[in-house]
Order: C-alpha cells, then structure tokens, then sequence
C-alpha cells in the first residue's frame, strides 16, 4: 500500500489535499536530504479532513526551494483517498491514528504499513516526530506527549505552553514514534483557519533548525500539563442531539466552548430522556468503565460529579460517531 520516495514528486507543491490521490495513487513516504542526516518526521494527514499539515509543508517547501534543508525531513502524507473526499476517513476503512504498533491491530494492511514506517525511520535514526492535526471543536493550539520526558516536553512546549499527556486511545502515531525518537502530536484547530497553518509552518521550521533536545526539565512558567484521565463515547444504542434537539441525550448546544475550561463539580452538560436505559460510555487509561467519577444525572440533567477539563469536545455528529465526544483531563503540572 506504501509508496516510498526519495524526492518530491512533480505538482506536489502545487496541489490541493483533494487531488493527491490521484498525483500519489496511495499514502506516501516521501524522504529529502538535508544537512543534518538525521531526519525530523511528519505525518500529516492521517485523517483526510485534516489539511492544516499538508499545507503546512507545502508552504515550508515552497520556501526551500533554492537553498538545503537544516535537516533531512521525512514526510508521510496519510490518508489521501478520504481527503479526496473531505472526510477524516471513509466508511469501512481503518482510521489511520489507530492502527500504529501498539494498536490492538494487528493483522490489517494498514497496521502493516505503519509498522513498515516505523521501522524506516528506526533505521534512519529520526531526530524527533510531529504528527500534525486539527479537530473540530473549540479548542486552542496545543501539543500531545505520551511520555512524560524532558526531551518530549521541550519538543511540545516549542509549539505550544499548553500540552496533554495521555496514553489512550492505543495506536496512535506518536505514542507509536515514542519508542524511536522524542514524539508529539500537535493540534492546530480548525482547518479552515489560517492561523492554524502558519502556526504549524513555523513550529516544523523551528524543529528543523534543532541542533538537539535538552534533557533538563522545562520551567514551570513554560509549560501547563494536562493528564487525559478519561475518552467520553456516545453508545451507539443512544441518539443525541444539541440544544433542543429531540434525542436520548441532548448536549449543550455550545458544549464545544468547554474545551480547556477547568469545570468544578456540578457543571450542566446537558439533558437524558426519561426512562433512557444506559449512559455515557467513559473509560480510563485502563478500559475501565469511569462514568460515576465524572458524571451524575439528576432530574435528566447531565452535569459533572468532580472537577475534570474537557478536551476536543466536538458538535460534529459523524465525528463523535467515528471516534468520540471528547476528552476528559486533570492539571499535572504545574499544580
């Protein structure tokens, strides 16, 4: 499934996510020289709706056209069938951030080609991973580690003060990339803001230009760490709905403001039909069932039972379908 190249195609500088299935014909591999031998590696586009990385290094690109690379760069432009059509993947297909080592996948094509990726950049010797996103909701530019190591947050705090660790979902390309070289993810909002792209431009220009990572810790001033201590799922044997919807469950209509807003216990989150047998699927780091932790519903409101930080809470129904609702977290640091 994996093409791997050793320069730039033709047109790719030049061409929109919607047309790289046809110009690569498949997910791509693609390494350039530069004067440090140890690349940095992306991977943009793992979900096809998330174009922010990909113009990204199209604009970074364009700006090393006449001149060398600080760093050999390596590049794996995902899913580009699902950008063709403007979706995070399509129906039936693996989603691409969840089926790198580590995953519970072990045996599908795509698991297979993200193993092959890491061990590329294994034998490479990568410097340093940026898996680049965006999401839905409201939420602000921030970076994700799953280790909590120096190196990784001098990498995360380079993009943003704002960082999560967590290590669930399994499967995901940074958590994957961990093994092999300090590894973030970096979430840029929506895709359709500008800003989001300059912003992911100059944090991949940044790591280009890194001589090394420190091993001394970040300074307290530096850096705001968040725990995800909790994924937030709709059963699929639950409706919901926004607002004034008419649905089992009946969020906020603005739940997605939320995002990064430290909530006390109490907090409304929305409404449960009466006599809707289930609730909100929530799982820790340990698969276990959480949901009396963080939420109670009395009288068919829906409110938090203990003060938590919503994550990528999102209005966007396929979305919450596909992956979830969002995310809950604690403050690590500093406290």
């Amino acid at each position: 499934m994996l093409n791997e190249l050793e320069n730039l195609p033709e047109g790719l500088l030049d061409t929109p996510v919607e047309g790289l299935a046809e110009l690569l014909g498949g997910p791509t591999l693609v390494h350039l020289p530069g004067r440090h031998p140890e690349p940095l590696f992306l991977t943009v586009l793992a979900h096809g709706n998330e174009s922010t990385g990909f113009y990204a290094v199209q604009d970074l690109l364009r700006s090393y056209r006449e001149r060398e690379l600080p760093r050999a760069l390596s590049i794996f432009i995902g899913n580009v069938q699902a950008a063709a059509q403007g979706l995070r993947m399509l129906d039936g297909q693996a989603d691409y951030n969840r089926v790198w080592p580590g995953s519970l996948d072990t045996a599908s094509p795509e698991a297979a080609m993200m193993q092959q990726i890491v061990d590329t950049m294994q034998t490479r010797k990568a410097f340093a991973s940026l898996d680049i996103h965006n999401n839905t909701g409201i939420n602000p530019h921030y970076a994700c580690i799953n280790r909590v190591d120096n190196r990784f947050l001098h990498l995360a705090a380079l993009f943003s003060r704002t960082v999560v660790y967590f290590i669930r979902p399994l499967g995901v390309q940074s958590m994957a990339m961990s093994h092999v070289c300090p590894a973030v993810t970096i979430e840029c909002g929506k895709p359709e803001h500008k800003y989001g792209m300059t912003h992911a431009r100059d944090y991949i220009d940044a790591s280009l230009h890194l001589s090394g990572l420190p091993q001394h810790p970040v300074a307290s001033h530096d850096v705001d760490l968040f725990h995800t201590v909790a994924i937030v799922k709709v059963p699929e044997s639950m409706s919901f709905g926004f607002g004034e919807d008419d649905a089992d469950l009946r969020l906020l209509s603005d739940i997605d403001h939320l995002n990064f807003r430290e909530l006390p216990a109490g907090s409304h989150l929305g409404w449960l039909r009466e006599g809707v047998d289930g609730v909100l699927d929530v799982r820790d780091d340990n698969d276990r069932q959480v949901f009396e932790r963080y939420f109670t519903v009395q009288d068919g409101a829906l409110t938090s039972a203990s003060p938590f930080m919503p994550s990528m809470f999102t209005l966007d129904e396929r979305i919450i379908r596909q992956d979830c609702l969002g995310y809950l977290m604690e403050r690590l640091f500093p406290e």
